[in-house]
């Protein structure tokens, strides 16, 4: 496929002129972006960029991280990673979870620039993401075969944990303050919903 040409023609090109409009974004254009430190995602020919994380929000993360990678590196399972990283789930899909897990036996699917389809992926909701996290994300998750989800809602203080039937997601459990949360994809993984959603 021949590439545009972005050059500026004159110096009164405007900025805007030298990226593809909404809708024509490549995954060549995208991985062509400058290094930025802001999540941005690819969909349906679109940049996504999701609103800055609050600290609230980082503060799960990075509680449910280190809970996830010290149980997959103590039993050697393979990888835990954090966005921004980007994650190809099919060609022209892309998305930055806030956490994910790819097994010891798809380390193929671990690369530099991206990763492919994470075993397991966790989402921390916000109001600004709450539909996107539920909906969107949930139907593409299931589609690309990301055998467990979970949606962590710092609000109701609940940790949801999904698995992967037959290509759709269905409840493990819902768990709430004073419960554990268990995985079904890493078997002996219990996490404390207290120690994460304080």
């Amino acid at each position: 496929m021949k590439r545009r040409d972005r050059r500026p023609s004159s110096t009164s090109t405007s900025v805007t002129e030298l990226f593809p409009p909404p809708g024509q974004w490549t995954e060549d254009d995208y991985f062509a972006l400058p290094d930025t430190n802001r999540y941005v995602e690819l969909s349906e020919g679109r940049l996504i960029m999701p609103p800055h994380p609050t600290r609230r929000h980082q503060t799960v993360v990075e509680r449910l991280f280190v809970q996830l990678y010290t149980f997959v590196r103590t039993h050697d399972l393979g990888e835990v990673h954090v966005a921004p990283l980007p994650v190809r789930l099919w060609p022209g899909k892309i998305r930055e979870p806030d956490i994910f897990f790819i097994a010891r036996e798809h380390a193929d699917r671990l690369g530099e620039q991206f990763c492919g389809v994470p075993d397991l992926v966790v989402e921390v909701l916000s109001p600004q993401t709450r539909r996107t996290d539920r909906s969107e994300k949930f139907y593409e998750y299931a589609r690309a075969g990301v055998a467990e989800y979970w949606l962590v809602d710092p609000d109701r203080r609940t940790v949801e944990v999904f698995a992967l039937q037959e290509g759709a997601y269905e409840l493990v459990g819902r768990y709430g303050p004073g419960e554990v949360a268990r995985s079904r994809r890493l078997a002996g993984l219990e996490v404390p919903v207290d120690e994460i959603l304080t």
